[in-house]
């Protein structure tokens, strides 16, 4: 449920106060501190610095990778805006590495996750129909999604993790250097899966508010239990300290969803925690759900219920990759509005759909969960997903033959065998494509065939990946043309150009993969993060034997009809006529429902599909289209 609004003259109070509240925000920024640094905890340690006084980490230097909630990281961007752009050598976002604190800069061996739930308030324990750890305190089910996410990881082919391939620490890496060198020790991929344990913790209840000492200790703990008592088996461990629902550890509520450090920063709450075992790195994971949107809740997916949980647990542990001991890893020292974050900060609630956006990653029969991309400097980008590079992988090269800009028409079926070479032998190949006609599909060993089902020229990427993880790809266009009688004459109607072409945008509009019904994409008008109205509309004539024009629509809207809303109209031009063809709707998780309007052979028409929010903060609505065709 979203945040009930406060309606009449209370709203409009609040609405002053709230404009009040960024004047005085403005006025704060500019006499706000313009750092704070993290004592140095070791010798060896270089500090960072946090500069953005809205960031979590601001007067709290040991959140490390600190993930803001949605409301937060805009504040933190509004902030960042308004700051001049230093003269750097390199770009404000490039993460440069810290020199290792204790001789520790990145995970360079297989990462072991153990997963500790912290508190006798998970309930009683179970186990699931995949074998995994099951809690009476869960309703939301996130346990489970923890362990097999991280079962998952390494394995599908999966190249979100790959990112984390071109970071390195060892004492060939010069501290302040923003690549690696090839006698570097690199990250490897981890193929196989990361999960090392389990661990229900219910001798006591978690405290109410733990405190990062407590967290930290908290870990210790874990490391005991799991039997890892010397530095050498806590090298390549992460522990994951899983608070149940209805805690607030370290006053996560309001700020942000999740951190990382490690047991020996002496700016944790209550001072460093004491290791017998050598450096324990470990995560605060709140039960985030309680955050709701704030913390991603439906951020990727209706209702998305543990999209913002598993995203969470994916930057911690991208972060904590390549910045084991914080900061002697790889971190933003530039001082831009960037200084002090680590690879997942800087690529923190990007929408599904625009570059570097969240997403569904498939680890194969393990699931598929929703993750947010992390900071790449080998591509100076924010990437969802990265070749394997570095120490991981063979170095292998996939090069995929491009067949051809290609060439279609409605309601006639089509064949294409794509191949590909591999300079490694032995490699079994596996094709993907995007940007399909809509109507078509690839198989596993790169056959496209199917019927096409709407006109419009499409840009068609097919890629290739072998078992090492190494891919290449190759794109080229696709025209299909209507089919004379009755074929549709709405244009790029299945969005799958990955693009808006053919149409007009108004607002907040973009083609999403998160928003196909069927094929790659369709389009999302409206935002998850609160918006205003916004549409997507094409002018069409309606072709001989034509009767009607139908889409498919999935909205997701927070709040009552009488504020948000998804509608469409459709306008004949010929007779000056508008038609409502979808009614205002305002549903959340009732899925893909289809919607139709009757048409006039031979008359111009305009169908405009909109989304109406009414910008209130905790309760934005979108909605998804898709499968636009007249028949």
């Amino acid at each position: 449920m979203g945040t009930p609004h406060i309606r009449g003259a209370a709203r409009v109070a609040l609405t002053g106060l709230a404009s009040l509240s960024l004047v005085t925000g403005a006025m704060l920024a500019a006499a706000a501190p313009q750092a704070v640094a993290a004592p140095v905890a070791h010798p060896t340690q270089v500090s960072s610095t946090v500069t953005d006084p809205y960031s979590p980490a601001f007067g709290h230097p040991y959140r490390h990778g600190a993930m803001p909630t949605i409301q937060q990281n805009a504040k933190m961007k509004s902030w960042a805006a308004s700051q001049a752009t230093p003269n750097v050598a390199t770009g404000t976002e490039t993460l440069s590495y810290g020199g290792g604190v204790d001789g520790i800069g990145v995970q360079s061996g297989h990462s072991k996750v153990y997963l500790v739930f912290y508190g006798n308030q998970w309930g009683s324990q179970s186990t699931d129909s995949n074998g995994n750890a099951k809690f009476s305190g869960d309703a939301d089910g996130a346990a489970g999604a923890a362990q097999q996410m991280f079962k998952g990881i390494g394995t599908n082919n999966e190249l979100w993790s790959a990112d984390l391939t071109q970071w390195c620490d060892g004492p060939n890496v010069a501290t302040g250097a923003t690549s690696c060198p090839s006698n570097a020790n690199f990250v490897p991929y981890q193929a196989g899966g990361v999960l090392s344990g389990v661990w229900y913790d219910n001798a006591a209840a978690s405290p109410a508010t733990a405190s990062g000492h407590q967290l930290g200790q908290e870990a210790v703990n874990a490391a005991a239990h799991f039997g890892n008592t010397t530095a050498a088996a806590n090298r390549d461990a992460y522990y994951v300290i899983l608070s149940p629902h209805g805690t607030n550890p370290d006053s996560y509520q309001g700020q942000y969803c999740a951190w990382h450090d490690y047991n020996g920063d002496s700016t944790l709450t209550g001072g460093a925690v004491t290791s017998p075992y050598g450096d324990v790195a470990f995560s605060n994971q709140p039960y985030n759900m309680d955050s709701g949107a704030g913390c991603g809740v439906g951020f990727v997916n209706s209702p998305g219920t543990l999209d913002g949980w598993t995203m969470t647990l994916g930057h911690e542990w991208h972060e904590m990759m390549s910045d084991q001991n914080p900061a002697g890893g790889w971190t933003n020292n530039t001082g831009s509005s960037f200084n002090g974050q680590e690879n997942s900060d800087e690529c923190a609630w990007l929408s599904p759909g625009t570059a570097g956006g969240a997403a569904n990653i498939s680890f194969g029969s393990f699931g598929t969960y929703s993750e947010q991309a992390s900071w790449s400097n080998d591509t100076n980008a924010c990437a969802i997903s990265h070749p394997i590079v570095g120490g991981g992988g063979q170095g292998n090269t996939v090069t995929v033959n491009n067949p051809g800009s290609q060439s279609g028409t409605v309601g006639t079926a089509v064949s294409l065998q794509v191949s590909a070479s591999d300079s490694a032998s032995g490699q079994t190949l596996t094709y993907s494509a995007t940007g399909l006609p809509t109507g078509l599909s690839i198989s596993s060993s790169g056959l496209i065939s199917g019927t096409p089902s709407a006109a419009g020229t499409f840009s068609t990427t097919v890629k290739a990946t072998d078992t090492t993880g190494a891919s290449g790809s190759t794109s080229f266009s696709w025209t299909v043309s209507g089919s004379g009688g009755g074929g549709s004459a709405i244009v790029n109607g299945g969005f799958e150009t990955g693009s808006l072409s053919s149409w007009t945008a108004t607002g907040q509009a973009s083609a999403s993969a998160a928003a196909a019904h069927s094929g790659s994409y369709g389009a999302m008008v409206g935002s998850a993060n609160p918006s205003t109205t916004s549409s997507v509309s094409q002018t069409f004539t309606a072709p001989a034997g034509s009767s009607k024009v139908s889409f498919s629509y999935d909205v997701t809207c927070n709040d009552t009809v009488t504020y948000d809303w998804a509608t469409a109209t459709l306008k004949d031009n010929t007779t000056g006529t508008t038609a409502t063809v979808l009614a205002k709707t305002c549903t959340l998780g009732a899925g893909w429902k289809t919607a139709s309007g009757t048409l006039t052979a031979g008359h111009s028409y305009t169908l405009t599909l909109t989304n109406k929010d009414d910008n209130y903060p905790g309760d934005p609505t979108y909605t998804y289209y898709d499968d636009v065709t007249t028949s």
